[in-house]
């Protein structure tokens, strides 16, 4: 009898257990026999994770027990001071090269054995590294354990005892250079080579660096770089929605900062200060490839001699793209209709929210569900942010702008198209004419609520059959902050009469648990990450009548009243039925939507 394969036993155990699929199982197989990862030598498990994105836990828990490694629970061991102090101490005796090693293959040595006290217990999230051997090797003892862990479990540990180091700013912290204030006439025209001195005197580019690793590593989604006067430049993140002063470079002068900022982004002219520029910088930042966009707009403060721009650096990291549609939290009506509108076989699909409210993560994710080798997906966006494995990208530029693509795109044989933004008549009519014969388009529009997107349509002059035939939903969405799971309290009995006033029954508020946010040294104010709420239109019979019906003017109230009948959730009671799991706060949902929401 053939000896089975370990790796066949693997897989058969996740297919067994629900963690992958029949499918997944047969296409990483197919990919841990290829070519290409003969060089990689990626098993079964790392292949199911990094390209299938399996979860992690649930598939080296399974990996771990068949291969014979033993499983510690970080919450059963006693993780105080001195613990502390014995792992940073062997992590300090390491090397730059095997410290980098040990982060990347996320593994740290725990503790000498109670029963065998020459052996040392190495804890590791994925037990078959093929890095692990060396890595144990670099704590210089004569036996070691490998022993496997929870993935989070670890890399808390880790934050604790490795954080990573920011290069760029431990530079600039060996280099504090100040510079002399070189004051500018107001009839006085730039000094370039002083300019030039100033720079190379003053660290900046290491500064600049250090704030794009510093972004990617707290999660923000954009930087600003804002002069301020007095020789100042503010560096600012957007973290979960807000921003946040991260740096403040003084004794510099701002234009100094903008020179610096501009001779490292492809794209633009160092020596415009007029008019706005868009551009783009590319890093390899922690072993990823990171994209930033970036804008720059000539402002106007009360030093009129200086030219002052303000600087916006779009954060674009792909491991931020959600692919699996079910991660976006759908809830309610919203996750059945919108299920039901993306598997016609044409119409459009219509985002609609402010910027910055994840429309284009939702619309992506959405896309990925209907992809297939089978039919040719086309994308139009002005930018494109984030690559989309299995659509053709279509690159808008100079000689192709926006509406020659539009145009273009039709006779290029699509079956489903995204376009980034209806901005006018032209791309809206495109839109609808692609849905009207035989296509499925995805799309966004800037309006508060869906009723108003109708109306959005109706005033760029859109024949009020044509909308009402053409779009499947449209869905309004929001993000709005999460509390954050370590600090969180529930709210106290005296707190609760606010709940009754925002619309809970008596029944809810005895039945579920709210929460406030207190704040804690793990999170921002209390709030730590952002969840969607959503308001789905989906277009019955009896809304497309309302449509079809309309005179000089859409009624947004009558559509608004007739989507609730049919079930549709408003943006204010997604973020109650939010409240209710415990996610967030009465006062994060009263900022973020309206009574009429």
């Amino acid at each position: 009898m053939p000896e089975i394969d370990i790796t066949d036993k693997i897989g058969y155990t996740l297919l067994k257990k629900g963690i992958i699929d029949f499918e997944t199982l047969e296409k990483s197989l197919r990919l841990k026999d290829s070519e290409e990862n003969k060089k990689n030598r990626k098993n079964l498990g790392q292949i199911l994770v990094s390209e299938f994105g399996a979860d992690h836990d649930a598939v080296f828990r399974e990996v771990a027990n068949l291969y014979a490694f033993r499983e510690i629970n970080l919450a059963d061991e006693k993780i105080d001071d001195a613990r502390i102090n014995f792992i940073k101490r062997l992590v300090d005796q390491l090397t730059d090269q095997q410290r980098e090693m040990m982060l990347q293959s996320k593994v740290l040595p725990l503790k000498f054995d109670e029963r065998q006290p020459d052996k040392l217990i190495i804890i590791a999230a994925d037990p078959t590294d093929k890095n692990l051997p060396i890595v144990a090797r670099s704590f210089n003892v004569k036996k070691y354990e490998i022993c496997y862990v929870r993935l989070k479990d670890l890399q808390n540990l880790i934050e604790r005892v490795a954080p990573a180091q920011n290069e760029f700013l431990k530079m600039l912290e060996e280099n504090k250079i100040t510079v002399e204030d070189t004051a500018v006439g107001e009839e006085e025209a730039l000094d370039e080579e002083a300019l030039e001195a100033e720079i190379s005197k003053s660290a900046l580019v290491n500064l600049f660096e250090g704030c794009l690793v510093e972004a990617v590593r707290r999660g923000a989604s954009d930087i600003h770089v804002v002069p301020a006067e007095g020789n100042k430049t503010n560096f600012l993140f957007r973290i979960d929605g807000n921003l946040q002063l991260w740096h403040c470079q003084e004794n510099t002068m701002p234009e100094a900062v903008m020179a610096v900022i501009k001779d490292r982004t492809k794209n633009v002219d160092r020596f415009e200060r007029e008019m706005s520029q868009d551009g783009f910088i590319q890093r390899v930042i922690d072993g990823h490839h990171i994209r930033f966009r970036v804008s720059i707009m000539p402002i106007v403060t009360t030093e009129f001699r200086h030219k002052f721009e303000s600087i916006v650096i779009r954060v674009l990291d792909d491991r931020k793209v959600i692919t699996d549609l079910e991660k976006l939290g759908l809830q309610g009506p919203a996750r059945t209709y919108f299920y039901k509108a993306i598997n016609k076989p044409q119409g459009i699909i219509i985002l609609t929210g402010p910027t910055g409210s994840g429309k284009s993560t939702t619309l992506i994710a959405a896309l990925y569900q209907v992809i297939d080798p089978t039919v040719n997906v086309l994308t139009i966006e002005d930018p494109v942010e984030y690559i989309i494995k299995g659509a053709r990208q279509l690159k808008v530029g100079p000689k192709m702008g926006f509406e020659e693509a539009i145009r273009g795109i039709l006779r290029h044989d699509p079956d489903i198209v995204l376009v980034g933004e209806m901005r006018d008549k032209v791309t809206a009519e495109t839109a609808i004419k692609l849905a009207n014969t035989g296509h499925l388009v995805f799309s966004t529009l800037h309006t508060n609520d869906a009723p108003s997107a109708i109306a959005r349509l109706y005033k760029m002059g859109i024949e009020p059959f044509l909308i009402a035939y053409a779009i499947n939903i449209i869905v309004a969405q929001r993000l709005i902050r999460t509390l954050c799971n370590n600090c969180k309290q529930p709210m106290d009995d005296d707190e609760k009469a606010s709940l009754l006033k925002f619309g809970f029954t008596e029944h809810e508020i005895a039945t579920h648990t709210f929460y406030k946010a207190v704040g804690c040294e793990k999170c921002n104010g209390g709030y730590k990450g952002r969840a969607a709420i959503h308001e789905a239109l989906y277009f019955t019979k009896a809304i497309r009548d309302i449509i079809l019906n309309s005179g000089d003017k859409v009624d947004e109230s009558a559509i608004r009243e007739q989507a609730i009948k049919d079930g549709m959730w408003s943006l204010r009671r997604s973020g109650m039925e939010r409240m209710k799991e415990g996610v967030t706060t009465i006062e994060e949902v009263v900022a973020t939507t309206t009574e009429e929401d």
